[in-house]
């Protein structure tokens, strides 16, 4: 399980960035004409933008520029992102964000500019637009919050340092933080990142995985000051420029951009925490009944209910299951699984200095990039299919959308990734009838997709309301107070069915989505509407399947409760939600009853 380094991985479990630009040259040849292009495009527009047509003009120039320089910077961004310890990979992805930024700057007039236009020629380009309308409209109710076109050059010039939180914070993550190996019965075991995560945290074998808890844990500690006085940064931040763009609180200016209101919000995580909670901790004793634990321990959570059963996966066989489980939304749909594979869009890699977790990074109108560390487990089959839900909605959304309008808000970003999971477990079930296999697959619905979106990301959420509480009422936060929030929310949620370990209220220094807004909750709302939808389809085929790639295709069109609406659910309510919970419930209870079957075990 020896980490190596990235130019000793096989070529083959790497993703090809030639797909974006063929070499390095080329991209700077890119990013030089893009400069020019942006100098012709300021010349053009600064000072002008006082008509219908200009605005509608500049907005269609600028459309054609914003993609080559996101090329750019995912060129770079993500040749880092799949090794930390690479100075020269660092140094360039700098230097690329170094001119992004100055670009940016010089763009930051526009939307200054277009709001300080006659409210009739306002009105008329949102008539004339296309491509830009929603931009147009989104950017009008953004108006009370605008500073001035002076002040907002600025920010956009100093983008980079306001960032400089989460650029520390990885830092230190991927590149600085060192784990020594640990030792079980004279055996010793290598620790990292993505070894930890991806591995031991599933490991059946007790002594080690509570062993590898305590060594990954103990050497997180060494670390928490610097990772509080960076998360601390980047709150306070989001707080000044609530201040400064005069919203209430900073809650109403995370949410501003995500079109949902503080109700939907706060409904996630507290009909989550109250209702959820009961079937989980069911779950929980019924792992260690199962296991014959001592006692549960937060370290236990993350086992598999029959790990034996549990089978090894290659890359290879990934490819068979994810096609044919998303084979039912289409054969454009399974033609672009197997362009991911063929065409290297997934870097499964493991090696030192990688990123953690995973993510899919979309080139507009091009192919998408995922990132995994892959470790032979079903739990990465079911990462693939998640990712390749963010891809499909991509493709869909970028052959109809313009640049501007082809994501959807981030309150239902993960709908398209989550349903993807729910559709390879259906898949999974419906090739045997043996309860083993049936538990199996059961176990792994609630183990990743449920226990990752519901559970973890949702623990992540109410932690993090309160430290924006905090910093809203004027206080700071440091690793005490954090680790202090963060061990009452895990009693609070777990009650006496698990012991949270001494370390485990370290688990806030394990996330980067805290340096992203208020994400972390959108996890369990984009399951939600992913859960509802796949019921839909298991029940009526296709007008269902074809209403959820409507879905996917209208992109950022419309807010949130609209875009629901077009894949058949009402999200105003609670229903959709308590629905969900309801489901999983379901679920845990028919592993409890095979369980009991099974093996006589009866929770």
């Amino acid at each position: 399980m020896e980490l190596c380094a990235r130019k000793d991985v096989p070529v083959e479990q790497t993703w090809d960035l030639s797909l974006i630009f063929p070499d390095e040259k080329s991209m700077w040849e890119s990013l030089e004409k893009t400069k020019a292009d942006v100098k012709r495009f300021v010349e053009t527009y600064a000072g002008k933008l006082n008509t219908a047509e200009s605005i509608v003009n500049c907005l269609d120039e600028m459309e054609q520029l914003l993609p080559v320089m996101g090329n750019c910077w995912s060129y770079a961004g993500l040749a880092l992102e799949a090794d930390y310890t690479d100075n020269a990979l660092r140094e360039r992805d700098a230097k690329v964000s170094d001119e992004m930024t100055r670009l940016y700057s010089d763009m930051a007039f526009v939307d200054s500019e277009i709001l300080l236009a006659p409210e009739e020629e306002l009105k008329a380009a949102i008539e004339k637009a296309h491509g830009c309308r929603v931009y147009l409209e989104t950017l009008l109710a953004r108006k009370a919050h605008m500073l001035s076109p002076e002040t907002e050059k600025v920010l956009a010039a100093l983008s980079m340092s306001l960032d400089v939180p989460y650029t520390v914070y990885n830092t230190m993550k991927l590149a600085d933080i060192a784990f020594d190996p640990f030792i079980v019965d004279g055996r010793e075991y290598p620790l990292g990142y993505s070894l930890y995560e991806d591995d031991y945290e599933l490991e059946a074998n007790t002594p080690v995985r509570r062993a590898a808890f305590r060594a990954f844990y103990d050497t997180l500690k060494k670390y928490q000051n610097t990772t509080a006085a960076a998360y601390n940064a980047c709150v306070s931040k989001e707080k000044t420029m609530s201040e400064l763009r005069r919203f209430d609180n900073v809650f109403d200016s995370l949410l501003f951009e995500q079109k949902v209101t503080r109700e939907m919000y706060d409904r996630q995580i507290d009909v989550i925490t109250e209702r959820l909670a009961p079937h989980m901790r069911r779950y929980a004793r019924l792992l260690q009944k199962k296991h014959g634990l001592d006692k549960m321990t937060f370290a236990d959570l993350k086992i598999a209910v029959d790990p034996e059963y549990d089978p090894k996966v290659t890359i290879e066989e990934s490819h068979t299951y994810v096609r044919s489980a998303l084979s039912i939304l289409g054969e454009d749909y399974a033609d672009m699984v197997d362009r991911a594979y063929r065409e290297r869009w997934i870097d499964f890699a493991k090696n030192i200095g990688k990123s953690t977790g995973g993510f899919c990074s979309g080139i507009y109108r091009k192919n998408s990039f995922i990132l995994l560390n892959w470790n032979d487990r079903m739990s990465d089959v079911f990462t693939v299919a998640h990712e390749l839900g963010h891809a499909g909605q991509e493709m869909y959304s970028d052959e109809v959308q313009s640049y501007y309008d082809n994501s959807p808000s981030m309150y239902l970003v993960e709908a398209p990734s989550t349903m993807n999971e729910l559709l390879l477990a259906n898949h999974l079930l419906e090739t045997s009838d043996d309860k083993r296999f049936r538990r199996w697959v059961l176990s792994s619905l609630i183990s990743n997709t449920y226990y990752h979106n519901f559970v973890t990301h949702l623990r992540e959420a109410w932690y993090q309301r309160e430290v924006y509480r905090i910093i809203d009422a004027g206080g700071s936060v440091n690793a005490d107070v954090l680790s202090d929030l963060f061990r009452k929310n895990l009693e609070l949620f777990w009650g006496d069915a698990v012991e949270i370990t001494e370390g485990a209220e370290l688990t806030w220094m394990r996330q980067p989505h805290y340096y992203m807004g208020l994400y972390p909750y959108t996890y369990s709302a984009g399951l939600t509407v992913a859960t509802q939808a796949m019921l839909r389809i298991r029940k009526e085929g296709e007008p269902a399947v074809a209403d959820w790639k409507k879905f996917l295709a209208a992109g950022g069109t419309k807010a949130p409760l609209d875009l629901a609406k077009i894949a058949g659910f009402d999200i105003s309510t609670d229903g959709p939600l308590n629905a969900t919970v309801d489901y999983i419930g379901s679920l845990i209870d028919e592993i409890c009853e095979l369980t009991e079957q099974i093996d006589g075990i009866r929770v």
